[in-house]
């Protein structure tokens, strides 16, 4: 099975905020996300994408994780509702506002997104 790579993008600006961005959208792939990956390149990450716009589904654990990384949450428009830093071992954190989908990369993600900013997918990354 070949996974799904997209391009995540500012809608706003057009600017590139993550040149590949795998697409997590089955159970399997969002249940291994990023546990016991010992790095991530730099401008790569994962876009995990939900059934409907959530605050429970769309929460994360870093337990098994070996690094930090920069978590967005986005609505069902691609507006980002919420960003943190995540920290390995945590037990959950959660979005502030519902969100239908997350970008899951290194830390350096959140010096490129910030709340309200509008993203979208676009499928030319190979």
């Amino acid at each position: 099975m070949s996974a799904t790579w997209r391009k995540l993008r500012n809608k706003q600006t057009g600017v590139v905020v993550l040149e590949r961005i795998r697409v997590c959208d089955t159970f399997w792939s969002r249940f291994r996300g990023l546990q016991l990956v010992r790095q991530l390149p730099e401008n790569e990450g994962l876009l995990f994408v939900t059934g409907s716009e959530s605050r429970a589904n769309t929460t994360i654990h870093m337990l098994f994780m070996l690094f930090s990384i920069g978590v967005v949450w986005l609505d069902a428009s691609g507006k980002v509702v919420d960003t943190c830093l995540a920290r390995p071992w945590r037990l959950a954190y959660a979005p502030q506002k519902a969100a239908q989908y997350f970008v899951e990369a290194n830390t350096s993600l959140l010096e490129r997104v910030q709340i309200g900013d509008v993203l979208r997918f676009d499928e030319d990354a190979a």
